[in-house]
Order: C-alpha cells, then sequence, then structure tokens
C-alpha cells in the first residue's frame, strides 16, 4: 500500500460524496476509497485536514453510532455535534446516531 498521506486525496473524495443529512464510518470510507480495513487512517486523514477545509469532515462518524473523541482534548467533537443536528441529524439520549436511519448507503 501507498505512503499514508499519498492515500489521503482517495480518502477525501469518499468523504466528499457523503450527502447532507447522512454519515458514514470512518470503515466504511476506507473501503470506498478501496482500503478496507484502515478505518484509523481516514481518522488521520481527516485530523491532518486545514480548518477552512471544505470537506463535510463532520460527517464520518464511529462504527458505534458515535462522535470520536479527540485525544486532544479539542472542541471538535462538540463543533461536529453541532454540524451534524444543523443536517437534520438526531441524537439519541446516549449520544449516538442512529445508523439505519442515518447512514449513506452508496448505490
Amino acid at each position: 500500500m501507498a505512503m499514508p498521506a499519498e492515500t489521503y486525496p482517495l480518502i477525501y473524495a469518499a468523504v466528499a460524496r457523503v450527502p447532507k443529512g447522512r454519515v458514514a464510518t470512518y470503515g466504511q470510507i476506507a473501503r470506498m476509497a478501496g482500503m478496507p480495513r484502515h478505518a484509523r487512517l481516514v481518522g488521520y486523514a481527516l485530523h491532518a485536514l486545514a480548518e477552512d477545509n471544505y470537506l463535510p469532515w463532520y460527517r464520518i462518524i464511529n462504527a458505534r453510532g458515535q462522535i470520536s473523541e479527540r485525544t486532544d482534548g479539542s472542541a471538535a467533537a462538540r463543533a461536529q455535534r453541532r454540524l451534524l443536528e444543523r443536517e437534520g441529524i438526531r441524537f439519541e439520549a446516549d449520544g449516538t446516531i442512529d445508523l439505519q436511519r442515518y447512514r449513506w448507503q452508496p448505490e
């Protein structure tokens, strides 16, 4: 497999496809980018984005239907939730997103 940074454009292209009001998991994006079982690499790629990027990075969540906590203690998780809620995504009382309802299924 190519070096991680060389794979980022493939990941970003997959993220760009996720439509408004839907979410995808890190693993789903990895598979779409041709890198099955490399969900963590998707997280690294999204973390490397510039703050003024155009990608809907906030639509990518973990396989449990949750926003992944950031190790740096940033406010990104709160911002991510606000952005998702603005698109009509509702969170359960436990903070999860119903993947049956909101997961994007590309055709």
